[in-house]
């Protein structure tokens, strides 16, 4: 078989990236870099429970700590799971079902923990100039007589059925993609996410007999056009996104070994990019070898412009796990970066516990500088007005930079360099990102030379407003300085 010119630069690229520690790539501005935060079982968090005052304090301290060490690895997009098994971390309404809360956060299934975690994780991520996206595992409902499941049937007779000792929603009912598609537009209307981010929107590969392909996929399909639809409506920056089984389908380059989204669960995943249901996909490629880089490629050639972001196994380095070494690992995120692609990390608590020093390689080498999400795919524009005015002024063991804003529901990339003026398309010259305000202090050594761009909420930048050299204040120009909270703690 005659190969193509990208198949010969893929094999090209896994022969480089093989010799990773001799191989240097740049950092790209705009890349996803995210991770799942697992709620269920407080698998990542909550590792306490919140049953008074003191212990929600706590219980938040605990978030707060784990979003800072991923914003010190330049993180930018954190999935937190919202929607867990027919049970929520938000108070649900009758739109979206009047879920119970889960027990997670409590301790106790169906009792608040007396706060809202959603609106505090997207208030908390938002502060550190990173995304948040709401998880919501859709089809499975948890155990049959589970707190979830048997809410969801009484409430919906009949929508919900039995494998084991599980219950599930049924894809062909019609009440499902409705059920799903209000759950979802009540999360966009309520809370400023910047993402919904379907998990389990799929057949369950343990029901015995599965409905012809055809028609088992258009009722999958039919759940993600309506949830695109109901969301479009509400907030249309809101991403929608889901996680696929890590492998589409067989391919010319490499058999799937019967396990795939599109044949094995009838999860269209591909066809939804093309139809513009989902704005990016997180396909779950726990693999390595030839179980990951062929499928990798596969999901990233038939994108249709949107953002693949490969969910990776990171919990296999442990060893109690599969024992990988931190090369299988590096090798992926290179191939990856090298194919325009970001990734995710499976899950957070194995990144921020440095699991064979995953955390030391991404926050010191692989992204040692920050990084803008990705426009969002046909939403581009470059009518985003800049920001004016950017002024210095000296204040005490340091410096205050501000600038004026020209436009409403703005946020604000700030850029920072020795030379003038600022180069805003190079990553190591972004000083913070998504900064809601116009200003930032200054108290330790930088670079001198300040430059801000207006960035919408579907991810387009304006042009740069360059701090005028000339009207440098004397007493600042010969310092170097340093931001100590830019986004605003």
């Amino acid at each position: 078989m005659k190969l193509n010119k990208r198949k010969i630069l893929f094999a090209l690229s896994l022969i480089c990236f093989f010799s990773v520690s001799s191989f240097a790539i740049g950092h790209p501005k705009r890349e996803v870099r995210a991770v799942w935060l697992t709620t269920i079982g407080g698998l990542d968090w909550p590792h306490s429970y919140s049953q008074s005052q003191n212990s929600m304090a706590r219980q938040q301290e605990e978030l707060r700590k784990i979003l800072d060490k991923l914003q010190r690895a330049n993180i930018n997009t954190v999935l937190i799971q919202t929607r867990i098994r027919a049970t929520s971390i938000f108070q649900t309404t009758a739109s979206s079902g009047n879920e119970p809360c889960d027990g997670c956060l409590s301790g106790f299934p169906g009792k608040s923990p007396g706060y809202d975690a959603l609106s505090f994780a997207v208030e908390e991520c938002h502060r550190r100039g990173m995304e948040c996206h709401a998880w919501v595992v859709a089809i499975p409902v948890g155990k049959w007589n589970g707190v979830g499941c048997q809410h969801l049937r009484n409430s919906q007779p009949g929508i919900v059925y039995r494998i084991g000792q599980e219950g599930y929603m049924r894809p062909e009912d019609s009440r499902t993609a409705a059920y799903l598609a209000r759950y979802c537009a009540d999360i966009a209307r309520r809370y400023d996410v910047d993402g919904i981010s379907l998990d389990y929107i799929r057949y369950p590969e343990a029901q015995a007999k599965l409905p012809r392909a055809d028609v088992g996929r258009a009722n999958i399909t039919r759940i993600v056009k309506a949830v695109h639809d109901s969301v479009r409506a509400v907030k249309p920056w809101v991403k929608l996104s889901c996680s696929p089984v890590g492998k589409h389908d067989d391919t010319n380059r490499f058999w799937s070994r019967g396990w795939n989204a599109r044949s094995r669960v009838l999860q269209d995943a591909k066809e939804w990019m093309r139809l513009g249901y989902m704005d990016q996909e997180y396909p779950m490629m726990y693999f390595r070898g030839d179980n990951f880089y062929p499928f990798a490629v596969d999901w990233i050639e038939g994108c249709h412009g949107k953002a693949i972001v490969p969910g990776l196994g990171i919990y296999m380095l442990h060893p109690r796990e599969s024992n990988w070494s931190l090369d299988d690992i590096t090798r992926e995120l290179y191939v990856l970066r090298h194919e325009g692609a970001g990734f995710c990390m499976f899950r957070s608590k194995f990144f921020t516990d440095n699991v064979k020093g995953i955390y030391d390689f991404v926050s010191q080498s692989f992204c040692r500088y920050p990084a803008i999400v990705p426009v969002m795919c046909g939403r581009e524009s470059d009518a985003v007005p800049a920001p004016t005015d950017i002024k210095v002024f000296s204040s005490a063991g340091g410096a205050n930079v501000s600038w004026s804003s020209n436009g409403k529901d703005l946020l604000y990339n700030v850029y920072v360099s020795d030379s003038y003026p600022v180069d805003v398309s190079k990553a190591e010259n972004l000083l913070c990102v998504r900064r809601k305000g116009t200003s930032i202090a200054i108290t330790k050594p930088m670079k001198m030379f300040f430059a801000v761009t207006a960035m919408d909420r579907y991810g387009n930048e304006s042009k740069p407003c360059q701090q005028p050299c000339a009207k440098l204040p004397e007493e600042i120009k010969p310092g170097w300085y340093w931001v100590t909270h830019p986004l605003g703690r």
